[in-house]
């Protein structure tokens, strides 16, 4: 095949920075909102996770039968409930660099006395 007819797919996960915009075109209040969208999502998972987790201890207690399989699932959720406590922490911070760039882009600055 010809190296012009040839095609190179991506991939699903796969980013290439020269396909990026240049810092004077990045569009910061979508990226401000992509952020906000994750780490809103994120929330949710932590409380879903926190509130299965709670769950599972309730029904450790009520079947004792069972109750060392609802230990198990009780710490998984917690476990789960954690990660995505930080993936909110981790998206917050996210959208509030990318408030700060907008910002020095449109010539707004940050006097830090550090």
């Amino acid at each position: 095949m010809s190296e012009e007819k040839q095609h190179h797919h991506d991939g699903l996960f796969h980013h290439h920075k020269d396909r990026e915009k240049p810092d004077d075109e990045i569009d910061y209040k979508k990226e401000e909102k992509h952020h906000k969208h994750h780490e809103h999502l994120a929330e949710l998972g932590t409380a879903g996770a926190g509130a299965f987790a709670l769950y599972e201890k309730h029904k450790a207690k009520k079947d004792p039968e069972h109750a060392h399989k609802h230990k198990i699932e009780e710490e998984i959720a917690a476990a789960a409930a954690i990660g995505a406590g930080g993936f909110a922490f981790h998206e917050h911070h996210e959208k509030k660099e990318t408030k700060k760039k907008e910002e020095e882009a449109h010539g707004k600055k940050h006097h830090h006395p550090f």
